[in-house]
C-alpha cells in the first residue's frame, strides 16, 4: 500500500530537512508538499471579498512557487514525483484540515525547536499539528545538510 505523506514547507532549513527525510525514508510514498500562506489579521478582512484580495497576495503566491520549485528540484534529484498545493489561513489549522480532508496517512514536518519565551511568543505550529492531527506526525528537528 502506498502511503500518502504531507510535507508542509515554509522555506526554513527544518522544512527542507523534513522533505529530505520524507523522500529518503518513504521512497514509495505519494508526497504532497503544502505551503500555507498565513493571512494577515486585522480590520482589512472586513473589506475584502476573498482571500485572493488580501494585501500581498501576489507576493505570497510567488514565494510559494519558489518553495515548490526548490522542492520539485530536490524530489527530481532522487527521481521521486511530488504534488504541490497552497492553502491560506492559520498554518497549523490548515495543515491538519488538509491532511484530514485528503486522507493522508502521515505528516512529515520540520520544527524550529523553540523553547521558553520564544515558544510562548511565536507558538509552535509543529506542536499544534502533533496535538490535533489524527494521523502519524513525524517531526524533524535537524537542519538540512
Amino acid at each position: 500500500m502506498t502511503r500518502k505523506t504531507l510535507v508542509p514547507v515554509d522555506g526554513s532549513p527544518q522544512a527542507e530537512a523534513a522533505l529530505q527525510y520524507a523522500l529518503k525514508e518513504f521512497p514509495d510514498a505519494e508526497i504532497t508538499v503544502l505551503h500555507v500562506v498565513q493571512l494577515p489579521e486585522g480590520y482589512w478582512s472586513l473589506f475584502v471579498e476573498s482571500e485572493a484580495e488580501f494585501p500581498g497576495h501576489e507576493r505570497a503566491e510567488e514565494r510559494a512557487r519558489e518553495l515548490f520549485d526548490a522542492a520539485e528540484q530536490r524530489a527530481a534529484s532522487v527521481d521521486h514525483p511530488i504534488e504541490t498545493t497552497i492553502e491560506m489561513g492559520d498554518p497549523a489549522r490548515e495543515i491538519v484540515e488538509y491532511a484530514v480532508t485528503n486522507d493522508f496517512d502521515q505528516i512529515v514536518m520540520g520544527s524550529h525547536g523553540r523553547h521558553g519565551v520564544d515558544r510562548l511568543l511565536f507558538g509552535s505550529v509543529a506542536e499544534t499539528v502533533v496535538r490535533r492531527a489524527p494521523m502519524t506526525v513525524v517531526v524533524v528537528h535537524e537542519t538540512a545538510e
